[in-house]
């Protein structure tokens, strides 16, 4: 079964003081551009969800990855994560991962545990510790309804509509709980 992933970097990062998207990694790359380059390590297309008139070079990212614009990104992820739904109208993929882009720390080998657990009709969220995690999995049945997402809750609406649908795979990498929300995150 194949797997598109969709890495949400439209947000504001408030939290942080500055652009966390562009904040380097002790080994020198950005946040964003190791955490798409670690999805294109796994699957075999991704999509980047970025803010209107930003481009792909403006964050070092890898030129096989393909941009999708948020216009309504300051309204909220909703609304990034539907514009990053929207576009999932000409991909044959049979699910969508949602990664975040400021966690860059999710292994490989979580990433490719989760392609192969995923289907058409489950949400599919890594368990760590007892406690769920990124990237969330997405079957086909729920890509119409991510579209039509709004605010600032992600997915929580489409998760709790169908409780009934989500699975969760136990994992022993605690980078799927693992974001950068401050500047001190960076080097933990």
């Amino acid at each position: 079964m194949t797997v598109v992933a969709l890495v949400l970097a439209a947000g504001q990062g408030s939290r942080f003081g500055s652009d966390k998207r562009r904040a380097t990694l002790p080994e020198g790359r950005s946040l964003l551009a190791h955490s798409v380059e670690r999805a294109l390590g796994v699957f075999d297309e991704v999509r980047v969800v970025l803010r209107d008139g930003e481009r792909a070079e403006d964050f070092h990212l890898p030129a096989d990855c393909r941009v999708i614009h948020s216009p309504d990104a300051a309204l909220g992820m909703g609304h990034s994560l539907a514009a990053g739904a929207a576009s999932l109208i000409d991909s044959q993929a049979q699910a969508v991962a949602i990664l975040l882009g400021d966690m860059p720390w999710i292994a490989p080998q979580t990433l490719r545990a989760l392609t192969a657990a995923a289907s058409p009709s489950a949400i599919l969220f890594p368990l760590h510790d007892g406690q769920r995690g990124h990237p969330v999995l997405f079957g086909r049945d729920f890509w119409p309804e991510l579209t039509q997402l709004t605010g600032d809750e992600g997915a929580r609406a489409v998760v709790q509509a169908n409780r009934d649908r989500c699975i969760t795979l136990e994992v022993a990498d605690a980078g799927v709980l693992r974001d950068v929300d401050t500047p001190a995150a960076l080097n933990l």
